[in-house]
């Protein structure tokens, strides 16, 4: 399948630790739309092995936790990649602060295992915390884990292509401040097959320097970028 062709969805620099340019299914998983998504995060670029998310040392995040506003990602806006019309909104699940790996990836594991567990379970904030859905002229568009209380469109909105939709969050199965993007034949996230996509322009930084990129797959190294002209 051809990967359809979206605006980048962010603004700045970003790299994508989980990507369909490195592993199919990016996230070892079908269910939910996920076989083609990306996670974006920001990062301190002179700690690009470890992705450190924020100017707060690896054993100070580990021992006490990064608070929300510390994160380089948070509260980074969302923007829409395509005109469309908003399917779903959902806002207002906490976020929990400080981030804590350990705690943070042990709730993720508790919530990743309930869902499995429960018969007849629409209700997906506990995994995808604030999110969005937004339904596109041949596919459909989900942004997970917004910040609280960013959420700026409701179900039946129409938007155009860059239009601010909501902010980078730590909401839901989160282990740092991101945007989980991705792309899917349907609205309905438990019967969804997931599509492929590429991002029509963007900038990636090689051999000291950056260079423009048409139509592109980021790898998960990749250092990205997208300014507005």
């Amino acid at each position: 399948m051809e990967p359809v062709v979206v605006e980048f969805p962010l603004r700045g620099e970003w790299v994508a630790p989980t990507t369909p340019g490195h592993v199919v299914p990016s996230h070892g998983t079908d269910v939910l739309g996920q076989t083609y998504a990306y996670d974006f995060i920001q990062i301190d670029w002179r700690f690009q092995k470890a992705y450190r998310t924020s100017q707060r040392g690896t054993v100070a995040s580990l021992v006490f936790g990064t608070p929300l506003k510390e994160c380089m990602a948070w509260s980074q806006p969302v923007h829409a990649p395509f005109p469309g019309e908003i399917i779903e909104a959902e806002d207002g699940l906490e976020e929990r602060n400080p981030i804590h790996p350990v705690r943070d990836i042990f709730v993720a594991l508790k919530n990743g295992f309930a869902f499995k567990k429960a018969k007849n379970n629409r209700d997906l904030r506990p995994l995808l915390g604030n999110y969005i859905i937004l339904r596109g002229t041949d596919t459909h568009a989900m942004f997970a884990h917004a910040r609280n209380g960013s959420v700026r469109v409701k179900p039946g909105d129409q938007v155009v292509t860059g239009q601010k939709i909501a902010e980078v969050g730590h909401s839901g199965n989160s282990t740092s401040a991101h945007l989980h993007f991705q792309l899917m034949d349907s609205a309905d996230l438990l019967k969804a097959n997931g599509i492929p996509c590429c991002f029509r322009e963007y900038d990636l930084f090689e051999n000291g320097a950056w260079r423009k990129i048409t139509n592109g797959i980021p790898g998960r190294r990749d250092r990205i970028r997208r300014v507005d002209a």
